[in-house]
């Protein structure tokens, strides 16, 4: 049974830290910096975690680390799982079923994507305001345990306005400029045509990627408060000059990633 499997995940990381973690962070690609700022860290490669998914993508490092930001214990997940990889809806989703049992009640997602709305630039920070799913498949289809959550959650709040209050107030402290916007899931790998592009922008996304949006059902369903924050590395197909590479995504991500720590650290430091 999944509780099973997730509570054996769950034990082995909690018999190698001393400290609860209430914060969780995920990490995209190229933002993984956010680790460098830690102290007191517990690296734990996800290899070693009983029934714990794989990373294959570059610019994921594939660590589950624990340590001090300030005075708050968090978890970070240096690289994430991502549905174009082959993995199932259910395993993608699997860390934070885990987070939940070691003790995570907040949960920040940061992701590398394409920009859809053409005040933006690559370089870019943009609040997560809401999302529109690509996807025919929901991460909570299957047999429900009520352990975890509600079989109907609720969607009206999928990123908490007190988590994004705070970072606001903490980006206007610090002189970090930011936008918001709506971010479009897309199954990828492939980037996504000028006409699908076109379609998004009708339909209101602001910004398109292959991630986040599964892992926001997921912990909105675990109970979590959730700020999300995307990387704009590039414009999307139909807007940008030259064609899309991830080696590109993740040099754009590399230079905003220091922006980025600046202001996550900030943010947990006074959270």
């Amino acid at each position: 049974m999944l509780y099973d499997k997730v509570k054996e995940s769950a034990d082995f990381i909690r018999e190698r830290i001393t400290e609860t973690p209430e914060i969780a962070i995920i990490l995209g690609s190229g933002l993984g910096g956010i680790v460098d700022i830690m102290e007191d860290k517990t690296v734990i490669p996800y290899g070693d975690i009983p029934n714990f998914p794989q990373s294959t993508v570059m610019g994921h490092a594939g660590n589950f680390v624990i340590g001090k930001i300030g005075s708050k214990t968090v978890a970070a997940m240096q690289g994430r799982f991502h549905f174009y990889e082959g993995f199932t809806m259910h395993e993608l989703t699997y860390p934070l079923y885990v987070m939940q049992l070691i003790g995570v009640k907040n949960l920040i997602v940061t992701n590398a994507c394409g920009g859809v709305n053409r005040s933006f630039k690559p370089g870019d920070l943009m609040i997560i305001d809401n999302y529109i799913s690509f996807l025919a498949e929901n991460p909570l289809i299957g047999n429900n345990d009520d352990r975890f959550g509600a079989r109907f959650p609720d969607m009206s709040e999928p990123y908490s306005l007190e988590l994004k209050e705070k970072a606001i107030k903490s980006a206007e402290k610090l002189g970090i400029e930011y936008k918001n916007g709506v971010y479009a899931l897309f199954t990828g790998p492939c980037y996504e045509s000028a006409a699908e592009i076109r379609a998004f922008s009708i339909l209101g996304a602001d910004a398109v990627g292959m991630s986040t949006v599964p892992e926001t059902i997921v912990a909105n369903y675990l109970g979590m408060k959730v700020f999300g924050v995307s990387c704009i590395t590039n414009m999307a197909t139909g807007i940008a000059t030259v064609k899309h590479s991830h080696e590109e995504v993740v040099r754009t991500a590399n230079e905003a990633s220091e922006k980025l720590c600046v202001w996550m650290k900030d943010l947990l430091e006074n959270w």
